[in-house]
C-alpha cells in the first residue's frame, strides 16, 4: 500500500510516495510561489508534485491509497479548507476540493506541525508514547499534540498554535508574523535566533560568530550554537538566552498537558544534547510540583527533513 505525503513549507513544496510502514519510496520538491492568487491556487503547484511522485516513482494513481498534506496555518481539517496561513499568505483555499477534480482519491489536509507530530508518533521519536508534545522550530514555532493516541486538533482544528502563545507582554515586545507582540514564536524560532545572532555580532565585534558566518556565508541558525561550543562567551550568551524562550513556552506547555515526552524538531534540533539537556534540566527543575509531578522526558524528534512528508503520509494512513 501506497500513500503520498506532501509537506507545504515557505521556500517548496515537498512531496513523498510513502510505504504503510513509513519508508519513503521516491520523493521530490518544487518552490513555492511568492504569491498565490485566485486565477493561480497552491493546489496547482501540489498538483505538480503528485504528478511528478507518480511519474518519478513509475507508480499509478490506482496504486495510492490516500494523500496527506501538512500545511502551515488553520486548517479546516474537516472541509479541506486552508482558512488561513500567515508565513504564506492564504485565505479560505479549498485544497482537498480543487485537488479531487484531477484525483480520485481520499484527500486530507491538516496543519503542518499537527502532521509532524502524528509522524513522529506513527513512525518516529515518538513511538511507544501515550501522550506527546511534538515543537518544531523553524521559521516559525510549530506545535502539535498527540494526547491519549489521538491527534488533538482543537475546534475545528483552529487549536494547537502553541507558537502564538505570549511570553512577553512589555512595550518592547517582538512584533510577530502573526499580528501580535510577544508570541512565543517571535522568540525561540529559528529565524528569532538568527536576528538574535546579528544583533550580539553587532555589539560584539571581536566575537566568533563573525568569523565563523564569513566562512559558512551567512548568519545561520547554527552561528552562535557553534561560536558557544568554541567557548565564545558572546555566543554563548546567545545560545542561553535562546534557550530560555524555548523554554519558557515547554514550561508552559507542560504545566498544561503534562505528556509523556516532549519531541522537539526542525533544523535547530540538530544540535542535539547541547540544546535538550539545559531544557531538560529546567522542566525538571521549574515546572509546577516538579519534585512531585511525573517526569517529562525532552527528546529531539528522529524524522529529521522528512518529518513533514512522513507525518501527511501518516495523516492519510
Amino acid at each position: 500500500m501506497y500513500l503520498i505525503g506532501i509537506d507545504v513549507g515557505g521556500m517548496s513544496i515537498k512531496g513523498g510516495i510513502v510505504s504503510s510502514e513509513g519508508q519513503i519510496i521516491y520523493k521530490t520538491t518544487v518552490p513555492t510561489a511568492e504569491k498565490y492568487t485566485a486565477d493561480y491556487s497552491i493546489s496547482e503547484d501540489i498538483r505538480k508534485v503528485i504528478d511528478a511522485l507518480l511519474d518519478g516513482a513509475k507508480i499509478s494513481v490506482k496504486e495510492i491509497k490516500g494523500v496527506g498534506i501538512g500545511q502551515p496555518g488553520s486548517i479546516d481539517s474537516k472541509r479541506g479548507v486552508i482558512r488561513y496561513s500567515n508565513n504564506i499568505a492564504l485565505e479560505n483555499v479549498p485544497v482537498v476540493d480543487e485537488l479531487k477534480k484531477y484525483y480520485d482519491l481520499p484527500i486530507f489536509i491538516n496543519n503542518d506541525a499537527n502532521c509532524a507530530a502524528l509522524g513522529e508518533y506513527v513512525f518516529g521519536a515518538g513511538k511507544g508514547f501515550n501522550d506527546i508534545v511534538f515543537v518544531t522550530l523553524g521559521t516559525g514555532v510549530g506545535t502539535g499534540f498527540i494526547i491519549d493516541g489521538k491527534l488533538f486538533e482543537g475546534r475545528e482544528c483552529a487549536g494547537t498554535e502553541g507558537g502564538h502563545m505570549q511570553i512577553d507582554i512589555s512595550d518592547s515586545a517582538q512584533a510577530c508574523s502573526c499580528g501580535r507582540k510577544g508570541c512565543w514564536e517571535a522568540y525561540a524560532s529559528a529565524t528569532a535566533l538568527m536576528r538574535q545572532t546579528k544583533a550580539a555580532m553587532n555589539k560584539y565585534p571581536d566575537s566568533l560568530m563573525h568569523k565563523l558566518a564569513e566562512e559558512e556565508g551567512k548568519v545561520s541558525g547554527k552561528t552562535a550554537f557553534e561560536a558557544a561550543k568554541k567557548g565564545d562567551a558572546a555566543g554563548q550568551k546567545v545560545v542561553d538566552t535562546y534557550i530560555s524562550y524555548i523554554t519558557s513556552g515547554l514550561i508552559n506547555l507542560t504545566n498544561i498537558f503534562c505528556p509523556d515526552a516532549i519531541l522537539i524538531g526542525g533544523g535547530i534540533s540538530n544540535e542535539k544534547e547541547y540544546l535538550t539537556d539545559p531544557i531538560q534540566k529546567a522542566i525538571n527543575e521549574e515546572r509546577f510540583g516538579a519534585a512531585f509531578n511525573p517526569y517529562v522526558e525532552i527528546k529531539t524528534a528522529s524524522l529529521k527533513n522528512d518529518a513533514g512528508i512522513l507525518g501527511a503520509a501518516a495523516l492519510a494512513l
